[in-house]
């Protein structure tokens, strides 16, 4: 061999050495990806294989069983726990869809006692289990489980503030909780302690003030449901907590509207048949009526004259909360 061929055979030796660490390390940062794409591709075939062999299913009877546990989750994730709770935060999400969809009549996402959703508290533990910093689930459980089960909305969201004691966020959901049981004492303590983390806002020491003096008030129910509004991320607690602000204030004109019956009955000793009869007195107790002199509920839509109870009631096509 001539020097020429060995300095020639030793340059593409070495530029081969060179290149294999490199190669290796491109091995080793494409392999997770790859293992990732075929582990979802067998989920999905798998799914698809299982759907096509099963019964249909019957919403009324059904009983979701849950098939993996989060800690066998975690062992199989390897190590992309967000992913497999982002799973079952959407099985949730569906889970409770399917139900509403099958139900007949309208439902609001703070009272699904109607739908029988017995398998979504532990939807939500499980998201939470492997995902401890999972906000939305917590916020979800909040509004979503007092309805269901009280105390499975407790633990939920004692968990999290277990796993993030420093967020403000937390108690604020512990308080709510609370409230809707007209516990007012702890609710005042939740957000008297969730005032005092990192970044609360003024308010909270406010709404732990006013859960002492008027937990039960149509005024306090405002400020929760405002500040769930500002203050929440999910789009469904967000309109939630929109039309119970329009139901505290139908309750408020439906108040002044009964003042005004009261006050026609008292007169004439009989109730009104129709609107108009009490048009002057409805404007003058600051209600907008419309052409035909109808007093309108906070969506526009006309309350229903019960001539029989000598009421307002709100109308069957109203998008207000009828409780």
């Amino acid at each position: 061999m001539t020097d020429r061929s060995v300095n020639q055979y030793d340059k593409q030796s070495a530029a081969a050495s060179e290149s294999a660490p490199a190669g290796r390390t491109r091995l080793r940062d494409v392999l997770p990806a790859v293992v990732i794409i075929v582990g979802l591709a067998l989920v999905f075939f798998l799914g698809r294989w299982t759907e096509a062999r099963q019964p249909p299913v019957n919403i009324a009877q059904e009983d979701e069983e849950l098939y993996v546990s989060p800690e066998a989750a975690r062992r199989m994730s390897f190590g992309f726990n967000g992913l497999v709770a982002d799973w079952y935060w959407l099985s949730s999400l569906q889970y409770v869809g399917r139900k509403i969809t099958a139900h007949q009549g309208t439902v609001q996402i703070d009272d699904l006692k109607s739908l029988d959703v017995k398998q979504l508290a532990s939807l939500l533990d499980h998201a939470t289990t492997l995902d401890p910093q999972f906000m939305a689930a917590y916020e979800y459980g909040a509004v979503v489980l007092p309805a269901i089960d009280v105390e499975a909305a407790l633990r939920l969201t004692r968990k999290g503030i277990q796993a993030n004691p420093r967020d403000w966020h937390l108690y604020q959901h512990l308080g709510y909780i609370y409230w809707q049981q007209d516990r007012f004492g702890e609710a005042s303590d939740a957000y008297r302690t969730g005032a005092s983390q990192p970044g609360a806002p003024a308010w909270m020491n406010t709404m732990a003030a006013q859960m002492q003096v008027k937990g039960g008030s149509r005024e306090t129910a405002r400020d929760i449901y405002w500040r769930m509004y500002k203050e929440g991320d999910d789009e469904q607690i967000k309109l939630l907590a929109f039309k119970r602000l329009l139901q505290v204030d139908s309750l408020d004109q439906r108040d002044a509207i009964r003042r005004v019956l009261v006050e026609y009955q008292s007169r004439s000793g009989r109730c009104p048949s129709a609107w108009r009869e009490v048009a002057v007195a409805l404007r003058a107790a600051g209600l907008k009526l419309n052409a035909r002199d109808e007093p309108l509920d906070p969506t526009d839509v006309p309350y229903a004259l019960d001539s029989g109870a000598c009421d307002a009631k709100l109308a069957a096509r109203s998008e207000i909360p009828q409780r």
